[in-house]
């Protein structure tokens, strides 16, 4: 009885040349793209239909709707009856601050903790058409950041680890070969972990969150899932390649587009728009939502990462169920090969 034993065609490398070629050409594409997703919406930061109300009296009112929309393209004006509407949007995170036309002259309403450069940007503006009127403009936080955190610094940098956390999930599982639902549950874990970590060092140590602790740790945990599939998942489908290319987007295009040091309002479009749908920038507002506006406008963020968990977490099962479909399609082929040589 004789075996037949098939051999497997070694992988055609490309000649040194071109593989110098390559490396030399790739090198400075990845420098540009790099430079250009983070410089160019730094260097282009501006309100583009930023939400900003307006209230008091209708004319007064109908004349610094006016006065705001010379600036063309920079406000979304949304009038409100008072200044308690005013109030009312802002912590419900439809606009970022509110002007509101009083007997005594204008009163700006901010809201710090949504984005100070926002609410810094707002006071100029308004202080600079208050002057060239000859009036003083009162300026009210109505909802302030925190005190530990003022600038808004710590929460921008407390993102970045969830980024980095989550390639390094998604990588660990791929090089470790953790296929279907080992990886998944690899990966749920490993988020769980990080969410619960992150949020005792930024809320119970540095004070720099001051939401629900929970709710906090759930918003960690769920951006590093989201990414950590997503990278994982990829890699399921198409190779390690997979890691590359799924950090790269996170890294290069996610955290430059998430808007997270200003507001996606002010970043050039399509930017301030992509990086809502990708997990760094849902990741940010959803932060933001639960951590000082008890929750308001964050399901659109939080179905975002769930939807980006959902699918890579998808894709790892599915690349569990293809990667071993070839080894029992090969075990009949093999026993019907000896059986005729037999």
């Amino acid at each position: 009885m004789s075996t037949a034993s098939a051999t497997q065609p070694e992988p055609r490398r490309l000649p040194h040349g071109r593989r110098l070629a390559v490396v030399m050409v790739l090198a400075p594409l990845l420098a540009a793209l790099a430079l250009w997703a983070s410089a160019w919406p730094a260097a282009r930061t501006a309100p583009r239909d930023l939400p900003l109300g307006v209230a008091g009296p209708a004319q007064a009112v109908t004349q610094l709707e006016r006065q705001l929309e010379q600036r063309e393209g920079a406000f979304e004006v949304h009038r409100y009856a008072d200044e308690a509407a005013a109030r009312e949007a802002i912590e419900d995170r439809t606009v970022y601050g509110a002007v509101v036309v009083t007997a005594q002259g204008p009163e700006l309403l901010t809201a710090s903790a949504a984005s100070p450069v926002v609410a810094q940007l707002l006071q100029q503006a308004v202080a600079e058409q208050a002057a060239a009127e000859g009036t003083e403009v009162r300026t009210v936080d109505v909802v302030a950041a925190p005190e530990g955190d003022p600038r808004g610094a710590a929460l921008n940098a407390s993102l970045l680890p969830l980024a980095i956390a989550g390639i390094a999930a998604g990588a660990v599982v791929t090089l470790l070969g953790l296929r279907g639902p080992r990886a998944a549950i690899a990966l749920l874990g490993a988020s769980a972990l990080v969410g619960v970590t992150t949020a005792a060092i930024a809320h119970s140590w540095l004070g720099v969150l001051t939401g629900d602790w929970w709710a906090e740790a759930g918003t960690f945990g769920l951006t590093t899932l989201a990414i950590g599939a997503a990278v994982a998942g990829l890699a399921a489908l198409i190779g390690t390649a997979g890691v590359g290319i799924a950090a790269a987007t996170v890294m290069l295009i996610g955290n430059p587009f998430s808007g997270a040091p200003s507001a996606p309002q002010m970043l050039p479009e399509p930017a301030g728009a992509i990086g809502q749908w990708l997990p760094p920038g849902a990741g940010t507002t959803l932060l933001r939502s639960v951590s000082f506006f008890d929750g308001a406008a964050a399901t659109g963020p939080a179905l975002t990462l769930t939807w980006w968990a959902a699918l890579g977490l998808g894709a790892v099962l599915l690349g569990g169920v293809l990667a071993k479909r070839p080894k029992s399609d090969a075990e009949p082929a093999s026993r019907r090969e000896l059986t005729t040589v037999g």
